[in-house]
């Protein structure tokens, strides 16, 4: 045996064990494989959401903050002006605006909202501005609602643990949905809440006197009949509080002192009592803005409001900055729903409301039967080609089904390695894969025949016909693998399952067809006497 055919041997056999080694370990054994390689949806059970963006909701904070931000710019530049409201989702205006410095306002208008137009200069009032948000600005902040709504579902769905989830959009332009498969999901119900949560954190100061009050309308005649334009009235999650009636609300100053977009980091902790709640720090400009707030509302009770409903509201006793609590309504948080409400607060806040527009729960029964029926294909047709391979192409039939074994080897190895997901469409590419490859075997063994029928010897017809075929077998492949990247970077997850498997088996293909299975036939005739025979 030569130097080069024993490398060339050594480095099958050393291919070989590591494929071996990545998806089933070492000793090798079932668990290991059922253990790293992974299985999607369909293989192993799990839920499938789609869910809808209430973009609606962005494009109402936009319009809020939009307000929000021309209040502060004309009150620096000292522009007078009645009120601003928002008049509805992407519509607000301005009443009273001074005449005087009329141009001042168009000027700010158009440097610091360059999305949004003056719409109309009409109203009851005297210099009264109608401010509209462009229809490209605001399909833009819909589909930026969308993107963000999915980063927030996969950081959440990460702190979880759920192992390779699908997040992706769903159905066409204009349909802002979004597509969540959870492989293996235990508790499909509370993945659905966190997911859904909007966990708004808002830490708003309650105006003197503002309750709590036993019911909305009680703390509207407080106010005086109407609710001034910078406060809000807001009910309180201790809603059994029995003094009360039953309910409890508070009137909150408007804009928040903070909000969850200032918070660093949050977890589970435990009150005086022992009972769970959730501590959270603040980043650096949030700890500066709310320690100047404190300060100056000492006496005063602060509100720690989430998703718009009053959780706690002490009493400020002393300065605070960098961090702060929250405890659940009375009777508190169970140990479950501080973990979770830590959890959507570290993960950010939703920029929109989510609304569920179909849920299936895919059972592991159906998977297992899945995987039987699949893998039970595969090894039909895998014996059954490679039946034909020994029969028509006798002993060298048994190259076509070392290189074919090989071939799956390196793949399973593959999908080991780079943590693929398994799916059910994966498992037809790689049957795919196992007609690819000896499609492959088929070209170089024909063309092998034709150079022993020409009169060639054994040796030379096999040289000649891995040389000329060569070329042929990567044009092949590679057009197959070309396709196989456009699937995966446009198909939906099914189909990026069998574009996963299909890519690895086309390239191990163009390894065990050119190199392994070259090899074997070089080392079995290298091994006879002269004038060796080929059996094909």
């Amino acid at each position: 045996m030569s130097k080069r055919i024993r490398n060339r041997i050594l480095l099958t056999l050393a291919v070989a064990a590591a494929s071996i080694m990545l998806f089933a370990g070492f000793p090798p054994s079932l668990d290991n494989v059922r253990e790293r390689i992974r299985l999607g949806l369909d293989l192993q059970g799990g839920a499938h959401i789609v869910m809808g963006v209430v973009t609606d909701d962005a494009i109402r904070a936009e319009t809020d903050a939009a307000v929000e931000r021309m209040e502060a710019l004309l009150d620096d530049d000292g522009i007078t002006y009645r009120q601003g409201t928002r008049v509805e989702d992407g519509r607000f205006r301005f009443v009273g605006v001074d005449p005087a410095r009329d141009a001042d306002f168009r000027q700010l208008m158009t440097n610091q909202f360059p999305d949004w137009r003056i719409d109309s200069t009409d109203g009851d009032v005297p210099n009264t501005y109608v401010l509209q948000l462009d229809l490209a600005a605001e399909i833009v902040y819909r589909d930026q609602s969308v993107t963000q709504a999915m980063q927030t579902i996969r950081n959440r769905i990460d702190e979880l643990g759920v192992t390779e989830p699908v997040i992706q959009e769903h159905g066409g332009p204009g349909d802002y949905e979004i597509l969540v498969q959870l492989p293996a999901v235990q508790d499909p119900a509370r993945v659905r809440n966190i997911m859904q949560s909007t966990a708004l954190l808002e830490l708003k100061l309650v105006v003197p006197g503002g309750g709590p009050f036993a019911s909305r309308q009680e703390a509207l005649n407080a106010l005086g009949g109407t609710v001034p334009l910078d406060v809000e009235l807001v009910q309180s999650a201790e809603d059994d509080i029995i003094a009360l009636g039953g309910e409890a609300w508070y009137a909150v100053e408007r804009t928040a002192a903070i909000t969850g977009r200032d918070l660093s980091n949050a977890s589970v902790g435990r009150d005086l009592n022992g009972r769970p709640n959730v501590r959270f720090n603040l980043t650096r400009d949030g700890s500066q803005r709310f320690g100047t707030v404190t300060a100056a509302s000492v006496g005063r009770q602060l509100a720690i409001v989430l998703d718009n409903r009053i959780q706690s509201a002490p009493v400020i006793n002393d300065v605070i900055t960098s961090q702060g609590e929250i405890t659940g309504g009375t009777g508190g948080f169970t140990l479950q729903e501080a973990s979770d409400l830590a959890l959507v607060l570290r993960s950010g806040a939703m920029p929109a409301s989510l609304e569920y527009l179909e849920e299936r729960v895919v059972g592991a029964s159906l998977g297992e039967d899945s995987i039987r029926q699949g893998v039970l294909a595969g090894v039909v047709s895998l014996v059954v080609v490679l039946l034909f391979m020994l029969v028509y192409y006798k002993l060298s039939g048994v190259n076509a089904a070392v290189a074919m074994v090989l071939n799956i080897l390196i793949l399973f190895g593959a999908l080991a390695y780079f943590e693929a997901v398994l799916t059910l469409p994966g498992i037809a590419g790689i049957i795919l894969t196992i007609c690819v490859g000896i499609d492959s075997n088929i070209l170089i063994f024909e063309r092998i025949r034709e150079e022993l029928r020409a009169g060639k010897t054994a040796v030379s017809s096999v040289v000649t016909g891995f040389n000329r075929v060569f070329v042929t077998i990567v044009d092949t492949h590679l057009a197959a693998l070309i396709s196989a990247m456009f699937l995966f970077l446009f198909g939906s997850g099914p189909v990026k399952g069998f574009a996963v498997t299909l890519v690895i088996g086309l390239t191990a293909n163009v390894f065990t067809a050119v190199f392994v299975s070259r090899t074997l036939f070089e080392w079995l005739l290298g091994r006879r006497a002269e004038a060796p025979t080929l059996s094909i």
